[in-house]
């Protein structure tokens, strides 16, 4: 048996923290902790989202393989893509493919005409995303596992099944973060 690497342990450990994993932990009048689900999705539609997900990601590096940068978000069957495409016929090509996959609802592509980001780009993205989520938990103006951040660039999109309110909220919060460039709203609302 080969041994476990302390990085991929390590990535293991904070995966749920990373992706926005929709369990958390409530302390019981008993005194000990459960974990629950507090998405709004189906625990079904969770699951395809997970789908499209791995589809629409294979599809596109199937195709593209490193000419391009996507990264493919499903929130309750509306997917958005972020990154980077050489050419509009590309992005084009890639919103196509992805519409072919099961159960895809609607499609926010925001792909940018760019050369692919920098590894530095990214790592700075994946910070303003814990920046971000830590501002919307010292907030507590709405349920942290409502909204889903996906960070391109320095821009935010916020994702997920949302009131206007909490919507608004979210949008204000992540917009007054320290280096967020713009924030963007792809959320399907519930009133």
């Amino acid at each position: 048996m080969k041994y476990l690497n302390w990085h991929w342990l390590s990535l293991l450990l904070c995966f749920p923290l990373l992706t926005g994993c929709p369990m958390y932990s409530v302390s019981t009048a008993s005194g000990s902790n459960s974990y629950i689900s507090e998405d709004r999705r189906t625990s079904g539609i969770f699951i395809e989202d997970e789908g499209i997900e791995l589809k629409a990601s294979r599809r596109i590096h199937q195709q593209f393989g490193n000419s391009v940068h996507i990264n493919v978000t499903s929130y309750n069957r509306i997917v958005l893509l972020t990154g980077e495409a050489p050419t509009e016929a590309v992005k084009i090509n890639i919103e196509r493919l992805v519409m072919g996959v099961d159960n895809v609802r609607r499609i926010h592509n925001e792909i940018a005409i760019a050369a692919n980001t920098a590894l530095s780009s990214r790592s700075n993205d994946t910070l303003l995303t814990s920046k971000v989520k830590a501002r919307f938990l010292a907030e507590r103006k709405f349920q942290i596992n409502h909204v889903k951040i996906v960070t391109e660039n320095g821009i935010v999109y916020l994702l997920g099944m949302v009131t206007r309110e909490e919507g608004d909220n979210a949008a204000q919060i992540a917009s007054s973060t320290s280096g967020v460039r713009k924030v963007v709203k792809a959320f399907e609302y519930l009133n």
